[in-house]
């Protein structure tokens, strides 16, 4: 169904989109790139409601139009306010000084950058696992992040851990952490396992403690989640809305909880409790027909055992382990560095073709080992030269 201008299809799909429906259903529906609908994601992630504007083609110039005093406003509030980007910078000004010849949203990010106060997002080399396996019920795919952090009116930090079912939107996890360290998410997640069981795949992006932008993209969280037989997805870099069902219950949880701290940490704890209970019990959800995620969500019949198996790998398959260093050693001479977090662990070599193993941690491929050039590849490296050779082909 086409709505009257192109403006307001565009919020159609930011509206689908923050709904919960994928990217393809959505271009799908409205015959559109799939290219294009990330575009204007980003461009409304970036610049809210005027990045869904057509840009202007009249030439740019640095700073036209903009004089001295409302660059000085900028920068002030970007110093008071460092963590702030554009978009959040100009609702700043326009409650100080109205909206009476305020700069437009992409005006302010302009001199922002000519001042030197912000900086382009520097790419990252982590990839994600993409196309994702469909979701078609509880605990098939579980999304987990952490809500940027804020700090409570006494000057505690709060940085929750949130975990949602990817297919019903239960919200299994809100919970406050002393500390981003694997040490502290892993202790959290026994207990939720303890609750709910374990699911089949694990959403998450690249950061610590989740990933790593090096070494087979593997964490010592990831790796214990290998070992309880969860499987691995990662989004795309830069890419959030590949976990969208997450991002727009964050987006929830920043209006109702985040954007008015209480008095300590302890209240916010109790404000976020009932605001997951409200989630989970009392808040229809469009994209499940206006029903309630608990109304949805049963435990995963897969059971939490503390209690690590060890690997079993096909006969015919090689086995080595990982020694100090978190190298693999195929024999007295040949060896290849792996990953640090794999040191005593055992990976499986399965013959490709003469010479060539393909090497697997579980049921997770970490790349192939060449035994004549004795030389270890990533799986992903080995993907992008893959690609290479074909295109040149």
């Amino acid at each position: 169904m086409r709505v009257a201008s192109l403006e307001q299809e565009r919020e159609q799909w930011i509206q689908e989109w923050r709904a919960g429906e994928s990217i393809s259903e959505i271009a799908a529906r409205y015959q559109v790139s799939r290219k294009s609908l990330y575009k204007w994601i980003e461009r409304y992630e970036e610049f809210g409601q005027e990045g869904l504007r057509d840009l202007s083609r009249a030439p740019l110039q640095a700073g036209q139009g903009i004089g001295e005093l409302w660059r000085e406003r900028m920068r002030g509030a970007r110093q008071r306010h460092p963590r702030w980007g554009a978009p959040k910078l100009h609702w700043e000004l326009e409650q100080r000084y109205g909206r009476k010849e305020l700069p437009s949203i992409s005006s302010i990010g302009r001199v922002l950058r000519e001042s030197g106060l912000s900086q382009p997002r520097r790419r990252v080399r982590a990839h994600g696992t993409g196309p994702f396996a469909p979701v078609e019920g509880a605990n098939d795919a579980w999304g987990i992040d952490f809500k940027g952090w804020w700090r409570t009116r006494d000057g505690s930090k709060c940085e929750p851990l949130t975990i949602t079912d990817q297919a019903t939107r239960y919200l299994l996890c809100c919970q406050a952490v002393p500390s981003t360290s694997w040490v502290g998410v892993r202790a959290r997640m026994e207990r939720i396992f303890e609750q709910y069981g374990l699911p089949r795949r694990m959403r998450s992006d690249n950061g610590v403690p989740f990933g790593n932008r090096g070494e087979c993209g593997l964490s010592h969280l990831s790796v214990w989640w290998l070992e309880l037989g969860i499987q691995l997805e990662r989004i795309a870099p830069g890419h959030p809305q590949q976990n969208g069902r997450h991002e727009r219950m964050h987006r929830t949880l920043a209006e109702e909880v985040s954007q008015r701290p209480e008095a300590t940490l302890r209240k916010q704890q109790q404000r976020m409790d009932l605001f997951r209970q409200q989630y989970n019990e009392q808040r229809p959800h469009q994209a499940l027909g206006q029903a309630v995620p608990a109304a949805l969500y049963q435990p995963s019949p897969r059971p939490f055992s503390r209690h690590i198996d060890t690997p079993q790998y096909p006969p015919e398959w090689e086995q080595c382990r990982i020694y100090a260093g978190g190298k693999l050693q195929w024999s007295r001479k040949q060896h290849a560095f792996i990953s640090h977090v794999l040191v005593n662990k055992r990976v499986g070599l399965e013959p490709a073709q003469d010479g060539l193993w393909k090497v697997w941690f579980y049921r997770h491929w970490l790349g192939m080992w060449d035994e004549r050039a004795c030389r270890f590849q990533h799986a992903r490296l080995w993907q992008r030269n893959q690609a290479k050779e074909g295109d040149i082909s």
